[in-house]
């Protein structure tokens, strides 16, 4: 009998030890179906107990359109940070190349118009809308992230969907953008686009944070275009983000347009989503900066939120 209360302390003990360990999320896999397009594999990752208010996440997959290892990669931080985490994969069968993800296949192989509800951008608002009956989620807005090709994805997406329901949008190391620009053709451009300037001042009203690694500098990169036309926007990933940024900013305050973009940098980090996502966070989810490094664009020498405006894979 002196044994019973000994082995109710132990076991009080390993009761406290299970408690206090972090709750991790639950790996799932589903084919989401709700849109004019192709079937889309979703890999997601559920934090047991989440609430309906809680955050939804967006991941897009790079160039490799390796979404179970993006989601692998960002299962942690779900976890941590307690939120939704869904990332839709575009496969190359349905999505070939660049043109049927990157640039959203507005456009068939042909350069030929599609129907905009069989778009790339057009999985996007029922894919969260899906997720909210799936799930049983109560918000109303997602937040949404790319790394490289994913990133490319994330500001054309805003550029031809600024109205969608996007509450904080992260671009991560992208190879090459559409430049807010109507003097150069699409897709390094706006000119022969539907991006037009009504749009395009919507777009830059939105809280999108340009999030650049500052090791990201490699002019030859495997996965970098070299394109003449790429090439103008700057040798390497960190030029051609710092020039994406800087000209939205000067074309908003030379036309009067809000500007509420942010710039950041990833101290140390490279082209690399790994190391990037923890950065994101609390981009993606509105909190203070973190001790993951990224730095204010105004004071690089300082850790925190980049600055934007006067508001303050290829």
């Amino acid at each position: 009998m002196r044994m019973l209360p000994r082995l109710l302390i132990i076991l009080g003990f390993l009761a406290g030890l299970v408690a206090a360990a972090p709750v991790q999320a639950a790996k799932i896999r589903y084919e989401f179906k709700a849109w004019e397009g192709p079937d889309l594999r979703v890999y997601a990752s559920r934090p047991a107990g989440l609430a309906p208010d809680r955050p939804v996440v967006i991941v897009m997959h790079g160039t490799r359109r390796n979404a179970d290892e993006y989601r692998d990669q960002w299962h942690a931080l779900s976890s941590e940070y307690d939120f939704l985490l869904l990332v839709p994969e575009f496969n190359n069968r349905d999505f070939p190349g660049s043109n049927a993800y990157n640039l959203g296949f507005i456009r068939d192989s042909k350069g030929r118009p599609r129907p905009e509800q069989r778009w790339a951008y057009s999985a996007i608002e029922p894919l969260f809308d899906d997720a909210v009956r799936r799930f049983g989620m109560a918000t109303t807005g997602y937040s949404l992230y790319g790394h490289s090709a994913g990133a490319q994805f994330v500001h054309r997406f805003l550029f031809h969907a600024p109205d969608a329901r996007v509450r904080q949008p992260v671009a991560a190391n992208a190879g090459w953008y559409t430049m807010p620009d109507p003097l150069v053709d699409w897709p390094y451009g706006v000119r022969g686009s539907r991006i037009d300037d009504t749009l395009l001042a919507k777009a830059m009203n939105l809280p999108l944070t340009v999030l650049l690694g500052d090791q990201d500098t490699d002019p030859r990169h495997d996965n970098l275009r070299r394109t003449p036309e790429a090439l103008e926007q700057g040798a390497h990933r960190m030029a051609r983000g710092q020039a994406f940024f800087e000209l939205a900013r000067s074309r908003a305050e030379q036309l009067g347009w809000p500007f509420r973009w942010r710039l950041a940098y990833v101290p140390g980090v490279d082209h690399d989503n790994m190391r990037m996502a923890p950065a994101a966070v609390p981009f993606l989810l509105n909190l203070p900066p973190s001790g993951s490094g990224a730095r204010s664009a105004d004071a690089p020498a300082e850790p925190g939120v980049a600055g934007s405006s006067d508001q303050q894979v290829r």
